[in-house]
């Protein structure tokens, strides 16, 4: 926005076109991306397993930088960032940490997706006062019931895709129904919108170690989520394989005040696949 109020036309608000950066904290380089206007709380978004900044669907981030400072960023050992991927997701929020003060932000909102999702209740745990708002969507609580299986059903479903030559994607985070197959081919289409500077793939060293650690966070005993008070969207699919839907009943049962919303004949993906409604409802959400 301008003085007056109106668009700024100098603003980049397409993901497409968002300029790559990098900036380094506590020996790790970090690459990043961020558009829409700058000024107040940005909205950072934590990526789901394997994933790197190509991953995000335009069509969700897109309408949130309209008018809110977005920031993606690859974490140590992923995509265009130096480093290793730690062994923990305890540890994965205190690498974010590291990245957003390096920014020098006291104060975000996150928009997490799956992992994301379980790194950004260990940084809002620990950090408090830095969160604001929290947006969790296809993820769960720290040792919610199944969540450990997802290493099987990864595989699984990797190697189901690889029969097919098809995306994993396609079949993690969408049903195989009529509906679920034709979402996930217009979801793998909006990633293909960024045609430069595009990120380096996830190896394969660095994805199973995120396996392993969303394994342990499985199993761990539960965080005591009572103590947050942040105001929080929860989001999922009626039918997601990965992390069960019913442990966003969970979460929403165990952090006061949180709002849910649960997309019908959908699964892990079902924000991408009902981005039409939940994009709106996230800007919404996440308004000053």
């Amino acid at each position: 926005m301008d003085n007056t109020g109106t668009p700024d036309d100098s603003v980049v608000t397409s993901y497409a076109k968002a300029p790559a950066k990098t900036i380094t904290a506590d020996g790790n380089t970090y690459a990043y991306r961020e558009l829409g206007p700058k000024g107040g709380i940005p909205v950072v978004f934590f990526v789901h397993l394997a994933a790197t900044m190509d991953n995000w669907d335009p069509r969700i981030i897109d309408p949130i930088a309209r008018n809110r400072h977005v920031i993606t960023f690859d974490h140590p050992g992923v995509g265009a960032s130096s480093g290793r991927v730690p062994d923990s997701i305890e540890a994965m929020a205190d690498d974010a940490y590291s990245f957003i003060t390096a920014l020098g932000f006291s104060k975000i909102d996150i928009f997490s997706f799956s992992m994301g999702g379980m790194i950004a209740q260990d940084l809002t745990l620990k950090h408090p006062h830095l969160v604001r708002r929290l947006v969790l969507a296809g993820t769960g609580p720290r040792g919610g019931k199944d969540m450990d299986k997802v290493v099987f059903t990864t595989y699984w479903d990797i190697f189901r895709a690889t029969l097919t030559r098809s995306d994993p994607k396609e079949f993690l985070f969408f049903n195989r129904n009529a509906t679920g197959k034709a979402a996930a081919k217009a979801f793998i289409q909006r990633l293909k919108e960024r045609t430069e500077d595009r990120d380096k793939p996830i190896s394969t060293g660095a994805f199973q170690t995120q396996l392993k650690a969303i394994q342990k966070f499985g199993r761990s005993a539960p965080s005591d989520l009572s103590v947050l008070t942040h105001s929080t969207l929860i989001a999922n699919g009626d039918n997601d394989r990965m992390v069960p839907s019913v442990l966003s009943g969970d979460l929403h049962r165990r952090i006061k005040g949180s709002e849910l919303i649960i997309y019908p004949d959908s699964g892990h993906g079902g924000i991408f696949q009902h981005h039409a409604a939940f994009a709106p409802a996230a800007v919404v959400f996440l308004r000053n």
